[in-house]
């Protein structure tokens, strides 16, 4: 009698002829409302950074003075940001603005678009945009300077391998983010 019941059972399934998989999901990313703070007073410069990050030193071999991460947790983000003294040096000058571009052509191989844009923020600073598309791992940076005094670099990187479309809402949202530090910057000393 059971094995009876299975083979009705069996016989009674729909056509798996018309199967049609279903697209692969992507997890559900809720962002907050973007809310800032102040950059603690320590650094030669200043900005407003999302109440959402932390600060963190860069602590790589190679790190310099006033190096620091802005990073996310809840996203596995951050935002690497690289100052230097330009000392009234032209040369060094170049040469910091040379590596920062070196730096995002490095990306070349997998980015499919790189775009670079100028930016003039309410202080009247200017920042250099690069922003890369692809599967790069730094969607995002920034270069300031005032050509005589400061150089700033600021670069966004995730620590996961998830594609970059399923990141696209943190991406957008952390960008809105750097944008706010670039609008809000201002050199100290």
């Amino acid at each position: 009698m059971a094995f009876l019941t299975l083979t009705l059972a069996a016989c009674s399934q729909p056509n798996n002829d018309n199967y049609v998989p279903k697209p692969k999901g992507y997890p559900r990313i809720d962002l907050p409302a973007h809310a800032y703070q102040p950059l603690p007073p320590v650094h030669p410069y200043q900005f407003e950074y999302s109440k959402y990050a932390r600060i963190l030193p860069d602590t790589f071999a190679r790190s310099e003075p006033h190096w620091i991460f802005i990073n996310y947790p809840h996203y596995h983000a951050s935002i690497q940001l690289t100052y230097k003294p330009v000392l009234n040096d032209p040369k060094r000058l170049k040469a910091m603005l040379d590596d920062s571009y070196k730096l995002a052509a490095k990306h070349n191989i997998k980015a499919y678009a790189i775009e670079e844009r100028v930016m003039k923020t309410p202080s009247g600073l200017t920042a250099n945009i690069i922003e890369l598309s692809g599967e790069v791992p730094s969607q995002f940076q920034f270069i300031t300077t005032d050509t005589t005094t400061h150089f700033l670099r600021g670069a966004l990187y995730f620590n996961t391998a998830t594609a970059n479309d399923s990141l696209a809402p943190v991406i957008e949202y952390i960008k809105k983010d750097m944008v706010h530090m670039l609008n809000t910057l201002k050199w100290r000393r």
